[in-house]
């Protein structure tokens, strides 16, 4: 199973398309197909699922490196559990709590090491910051966008688990308030807390490009 669910997460989306006047099965559905043992319904969930699965993942690690492996032990999870899926939230919240469970397994066995990596001090934290060349504009931005991207990551990487969390499924898969809560398992008041304390954490670490 796992060396299908590593083909899966190479191929092209567009695969096996379904014709143009068939509605495809909803994630339900193909999920109760595979609990009974139809690998094929259980690659379509996987080709329709394994981008906002790696993403939120390499979120979460601040490691895109490390996500796909992730992802295939998400997926792995999934078809090991399909039997005894109960449609009780979607699909979706679901498999994110899968993802969430596992990233964090991960992290914590990670912990000392992220730590230690989070907290080396840069070599010129606030680096002095001169007018630049117009012929060098376009290379300085894309270096500025870069930096910013990459500081965002550490930033986010930084954030304790449940604002992590709580942000990532927010920003990234513009999941609802009501799905947050019910994968980190609290009310939809907590998950706008956990928000705006992460946001605002966000705002004081990257306060230099703001």
């Amino acid at each position: 199973m796992a060396e299908v669910l590593q083909t899966l997460l190479h191929k092209s989306p567009d695969r096996d398309a379904p014709p143009v006047n068939e509605p495809p099965p909803d994630d339900t559905e193909l999920m109760r197909l595979a609990g009974q043992g139809d690998l094929a319904a259980f690659e379509v969930l996987v080709e329709r699922h394994q981008h906002a699965v790696i993403g939120t993942a390499a979120k979460m690690l601040g490691n895109p490196s490390e996500a796909e492996d992730i992802a295939q032990m998400v997926f792995l999870r999934a078809w090991k559990s399909a039997s005894r899926y109960q449609p009780d939230a979607k699909f979706t919240t679901w498999l994110m709590t899968i993802t969430r469970n596992l990233v964090f397994n991960e992290g914590r066995r990670k912990k000392r090491a992220r730590l230690e990596s989070l907290d080396l001090p840069e070599d010129d934290a606030h680096p002095h910051r001169q007018f630049p060349d117009p012929s060098q504009k376009s290379a300085d931005t894309e270096a500025l966008n870069t930096e910013l991207r990459e500081a965002v990551d550490r930033a986010i990487a930084a954030l304790p688990e449940k604002p992590r969390v709580a942000l990532i499924l927010r920003r990234y898969e513009n999941m609802p308030y009501e799905e947050i809560a019910k994968v980190l398992k609290t009310s939809v008041p907590s998950v706008k807390s956990l928000l705006f304390r992460a946001r605002a954490q966000l705002k004081d670490q990257l306060a230099e490009f703001l």
